[in-house]
Order: structure tokens, then sequence, then C-alpha cells
């Protein structure tokens, strides 16, 4: 349970960090920003893993400088398909 709470709010930090980082307005309450990080996280691992090879991931290097670059950035590719996704043509 508590591992569920530290995504969310992980989620929350990394989804807010890539919305202030990524110009113009998206239109996202805090739901969608925590999602919107989550995601991220899962692509930046993902990225990361691909790149550096990867050993499992472990609670203590959630706290990590890398892991939460990773994330942004990964929070960003998704964020700029969203982006895409609902731009009006």
């Amino acid at each position: 349970m508590f591992t569920f709470i530290l995504w969310i709010i992980f989620g929350l930090v990394v989804g807010a960090l890539a919305k202030m980082i990524m110009p113009g307005k998206q239109n996202m309450g805090w739901l969608m920003t925590c999602i919107l990080g989550i995601i991220g996280a899962f692509v930046g691992g993902f990225i990361a893993n691909a790149i550096f090879g990867g050993g499992g991931a472990s609670d203590e290097r959630m706290f990590h400088f890398w892991p939460i670059i990773f994330s942004v950035g990964g929070a960003l590719i998704v964020l700029w398909i969203y982006g895409m996704l609902t731009k009006k043509s």
C-alpha cells in the first residue's frame, strides 16, 4: 500500500516537472498530471534499461538523481504525444 502511495506522489512530482518544462498550455488536472508522471516513469525506465542495461529497480533507487531525470524525460515524451493527439486541426 505504501509503495502505491509513493508511486502516486512520484507521478505527481514528475508530471508537474514535465508540464513546467514543456512549453504551451496543457489542459490537465492533477489526476491527469499524476497519470502522466507514472506513465512517463515507465517510459523513462524502459529507455534507461535499453541504454544502460538493467538491474532490477528497488525502492531505495527511487530517490536517486538519474531515475528522476529519466522519468521526467519519459513524461516529456508522453506529454508531447498527448499534445499531438489532442491538437485541434
